[in-house]
């Protein structure tokens, strides 16, 4: 940084202490350790990420703005004056990431809560009363104001806002079983801003060293990310929910916290309790312990409300995918408990399958991760647990029933340890390439599986969905690529980046440091294995996946390698699609999960703004709910199931399409779709 620079900087910082140090005298300020945290930061990401990282000024202004966002992704605390005092980040980002010159960074955020504070005290006075809104007239509020232009006044803000707690007001008031309750709307309301008024009160400068280095690790990749001391102690503040909690990986959009994934096994998912995309707007302890709200309150808070020890229950009220409108929450409860090995097992069984009278028998092999028991390993136990052995074994008892071919299901398998999906399909070929990896040199290390022979090599499929992660996706992109079978499903997650995890001096950071590649050369990332019969989705490819997060790497390739082709599936696919669409139509869950699919696409273009008339907001309400109870009721009657009367009643009997085994669920009907498909590949080999 030039002389001059330096002294435009000081007196810029000098005069900004002049006219803001008595508002925020007790803003937090940068310690010598995040000083030193954020220079590391800045030496781990130029030399250490993947990508060719330039920490300049076109690299500034993207911060700067990612920092906004973080802060403010609705727009609705700062002004534009505000950002507009604090431009010269626009270019010094950069800066005070490398040199570790926080303050402007720090006064931003001191700023944002002066602003934040304010608003929460402006809504508390305003619920002092109790509240008296008409609903009614042609008020509506918009739902995404993140490319909203920042607001010129507070008056502007102060009808935003009104719209805001008129909203929180009706809400309430839908929800509420006491007709016009209108005092104990406005005290749960004020409760609720008291609260977050009392947490933002606490924030300290290690909270506001963490949004600073969100904002820098955002602009580089998503799975880049810097852990502070606290976050650190528990690493896996995921992973801890996930082995001893309620099993559950979460993420943050926008105010919510969303439901990534479940973990295979776990509590929630064993119970349906939860779903991919659900948001948790309350979490409560124990059978009656008081629901805290948790909107807008960070990633971090949240775990730590819904970690506890196993055997204590959990309730979460929660906002499901598929809602139309946010009223409509439910209440789930689940039991904390620690997910063993067993839990996540290789699982199979048989499915029959009947033609033209005669029935043909079908073995499934469920793999929910990629695992090996890293301790009795190491401890040279030769009978140790792994996901490879365990499907061997299967492999052979479904051998045993004469089965005609074998659908693998790798559905909402978020990956594992990669040399398990190496030695996995090393039981499907007689040894070879399976997966390239390139590091930020480019130097590119090829795996594989080195063993002789092959444990099954009859007819396969792969089944797989957008849950099918990382290790996953090497596993079916290899099986696709050596023509060793079929992949049908899903457009898979697209997770094709490893990351290690390096101690700072104040800290440690998690960091993007190579890719994987197919032995074609391709890259999974972004794009993941797209199959070759694909199932329609509830899953919106842009709410869940590494293409709906901001700032993923791209898709690449590089050379491919050379390996054996066994077979090829690609002769037969047009007669096996035409096949496919031809059950499909016939197919009630089906048809289901193809109109649902199309109409939840179609509700979310939409609806871009709820009406804040009541009885306008319950007919849109009921409107989309009809619709939805009308797919589902020609689903069940199709089936011959009982009809639904409210579209309540579908989530209380664990979702639409839900049902028991023996009415053919809908991941039940895609199972017995994957075995029809290699049924009939099977029957194309052998006459053609």
């Amino acid at each position: 940084m030039s002389l001059f620079a330096a002294a435009r900087r000081a007196a810029i910082l000098s005069l900004w202490l002049v006219v803001c140090a008595p508002a925020l005298a007790n803003a937090p300020t940068p310690t010598d350790l995040q000083r030193q945290a954020a220079t590391e930061v800045a030496e781990s990401l130029r030399y250490g990420h993947y990508a060719d990282i330039n920490l300049d000024d076109e690299w500034s202004s993207r911060a700067f703005q990612r920092y906004l966002d973080v802060l403010d992704p609705q727009r609705a605390y700062l002004l534009r004056d505000d950002v507009k005092d604090f431009q010269d980040l626009k270019t010094s980002f950069d800066e005070a990431l490398d040199e570790g010159e926080l303050e402007r960074v720090y006064a931003l955020y001191a700023r944002y809560q002066e602003r934040l504070k304010a608003r929460l005290n402006w809504l508390i006075d305003r619920l002092a009363d109790g509240i008296d809104f008409d609903y009614k007239g042609n008020e509506r509020l918009a739902l995404n104001r993140e490319d909203e232009a920042w607001a010129r006044s507070q008056a502007a803000l102060d009808q935003l806002w009104q719209k805001r707690l008129k909203n929180a007001a009706l809400i309430q008031s839908l929800s509420s079983t006491e007709k016009d309750d209108t005092q104990h709307i406005a005290k749960t309301l004020r409760e609720r801003y008291e609260n977050q008024l009392s947490r933002i009160e606490q924030t300290n400068a290690e909270d506001v060293l963490v949004f600073f280095m969100n904002a820098v690790t955002g602009t580089i990749d998503p799975h880049t990310e810097y852990l502070s001391p606290r976050q650190s102690e528990s690493f896996d503040i995921q992973m801890k929910l996930s082995l001893e909690g309620i099993g559950a990986l979460l993420q943050t959009e926008g105010e919510y916290v969303k439901v990534a994934s479940l973990v295979p096994g776990g509590p929630a998912d064993k119970g349906n309790a939860l779903e991919p995309a659900d948001r948790i707007v309350a979490v409560g302890q124990g059978e009656n312990g008081e629901m805290v709200n948790v909107v807008g309150m960070r990633l971090d808070e949240v775990v730590d409300l819904i970690r506890s020890p196993k055997g204590s229950t959990v309730r979460l009220e929660v906002i499901p995918a598929k809602a139309v409108d946010v009223t409509r929450t439910h209440t789930v409860r689940i039991t904390r408990d620690t997910v063993k090995l067993e839990d996540q097992a290789a699982s199979s069984e048989v499915v029959t399958v009947t033609r033209d009278g005669e029935k043909h028998k079908v073995g499934v092999i469920d793999v929910p991760t990629f695992y090996v028991d890293f301790d009795a390993w190491q401890a040279g136990d030769s009978d140790y647990r792994s996901s490879t052995r365990d499907v061997a074994k299967e492999i052979e008892k479904l051998k045993a029933e004469n089965v005609e071919g074998i659908v693998l299901d790798l559905r909402s398998n978020g990956g594992g340890a990669l040399q398990e999906a190496n030695s996995l399909i090393g039981l499907f070929i007689d040894r070879g390439p399976t997966v390239q990896v390139r590091d930020a040199r480019g130097r590119i290390n090829l795996y594989g599986d080195s063993d002789q022979g092959t444990r099954y090599d009859g007819p396969l499929t792969v089944l797989v969905n957008r849950l099918s992660a990382s290790a996953s996706e090497i596993f079916a992109g290899a099986i696709q690529d050596y023509g060793r079978g079929l992949v049908v499903g899903t457009q898979t997650f697209g997770k094709g980046t490893v990351q290690t995890l390096s101690d700072l001096s104040h800290g440690q950071i998690k960091l993007t440091r190579a890719k994987f590649y197919r032995i074609t050369g391709e890259s999974t990332q972004l794009r993941g294995v797209t199959p070759d019969i694909k199932f329609p989705s509830l899953i919106d490819k842009d709410d869940i996946g590494e293409s709906a997060l901001d700032n993923a790497l791209p898709w690449d390739r590089v050379r491919p390698v050379q390996y054996r082709q066994y077979g090829e599936p690609q002769r037969y696919l047009d007669t096996l699609r035409k096949r496919h669409e031809k059950r499909a139509k016939q197919n009630p869950n089906f048809v289901y999960l193809k109109r649902e699919a199309a109409l939840a696409k179609q509700l979310k273009e939409q609806q871009t703004s709820i009406s804040l008339n009541r009885e306008q907001r319950k007919r849109e309400m009921e409107a989309q709910e009809a619709e939805q109870l009308s797919l589902e009721n020609q689903r069940r009657k199709a089936l011959g199931l009982d009809q639904l009367e409210d579209w309540a009643d579908a989530r209380e009997s664990d979702g639409p399409g839900q049902d028991k085994e023996e009415d053919e669920p809908i991941d039940r009907a895609q199972i017995l779709e994957a075995a029809n498909i290699l049924l009939d590949y099977a029957q194309l080999k052998k006459t053609q």
